[in-house]
């Protein structure tokens, strides 16, 4: 019987010391899991929740400009700014919403900004519509030229460069950025659109045909390239007056034919890429 008693005595003591190392064990991990870095837990978990909410909400800015819907993309870029601080890719976004919604003195600031960054390919592209949208033909064709340099392997610069030359009326130095956008985006409407609208100013009404039969175009979208080539011939018959851009169509003799910025508006509920509203 005592032998019984010593047993249950040396196991309650084990049992008490097992209990006891669990609950400094406990305490070790409460206190300082990290021996010498006791704040560390507390700064990565925030750090990386601010990294992933950042990333969020530019994806949410960026979604509410590819559905068109700039001016809310302004009020929360604004939020952003405020929360996170600022970047050049934001301040790119912000001159993209100024732009989209008739700021254009203010969207080109923010681009001259941003001319020599990481952004510089997109800062020239937004400069260039900017440009196409006062008529400044031009400027419009050097400013896309510099984007297409910078990135040369986007499909919408090189596409916006082709369409500004053909509304220049420099058909044949329109070939090439249309070519390579159209093979470099070979399922891109938009882009074969511009290319098809290319092979009409030029003579070549089949390919032109074949090209949009490829862009699977409905018969109304056809009927518009159709109706920009005809538009664009004649601009190129009767061109505006050389030197400063116009302030608005009606300070010249002739009326510029109502040629929309590209061809892109017509095959995207959004904005197209290409803008040269008067």
């Amino acid at each position: 019987m005592e032998r019984l008693h010593d047993c249950v005595a040396r196991g309650a003591a084990r049992t008490l010391s097992v209990l006891a190392l669990c609950m400094l064990a406990a305490c070790g991990k409460t206190l300082g899991g990290y021996p010498n870095h006791a704040a560390e837990p507390s700064l990565v978990a925030p750090s990386k929740a601010a990294r992933d909410d950042r990333t969020v909400y530019m994806d949410l800015i960026r979604q509410m400009q590819q559905q068109g819907a700039y001016y809310a993309s302004l009020a929360h870029i604004d939020a952003y700014r405020q929360r996170f601080g600022d970047s050049s890719e934001l301040r790119r976004l912000q001159a993209d919403a100024l732009r989209e919604t008739g700021q254009a003195d203010a969207a080109r600031t923010l681009y001259q900004g941003l001319t020599a960054g990481d952004q510089a390919a997109a800062a020239w592209h937004g400069l260039g519509l900017v440009a196409a949208q006062q008529g400044q033909d031009a400027q419009a064709e050097q400013a896309l030229l510099k984007a297409a340099r910078l990135d040369p392997v986007n499909a919408a610069y090189l596409s916006d460069l082709g369409y500004a030359r053909l509304c220049a009326g420099r058909f044949a130095e329109a070939r090439e950025p249309l070519a390579m956008a159209a093979e470099l985006a070979p399922s891109n409407a938009k882009v074969l659109a511009n290319l098809a609208l290319w092979a009409m100013l030029t003579g070549n009404d089949a390919q032109a045909d074949d090209i949009m039969q490829r862009a699977a175009l409905p018969a109304a979208g056809r009927d518009d390239v159709r109706r920009l080539a005809v538009q664009l011939a004649t601009r190129r018959v009767q061109p505006r007056t050389t030197g400063a851009a116009q302030p608005s169509r009606t300070t010249t003799s002739t009326p510029k034919p109502d040629v929309p910025g590209s061809m892109l508006q017509r095959f995207s509920a959004s904005t197209p890429a290409y803008e040269a509203r008067p």
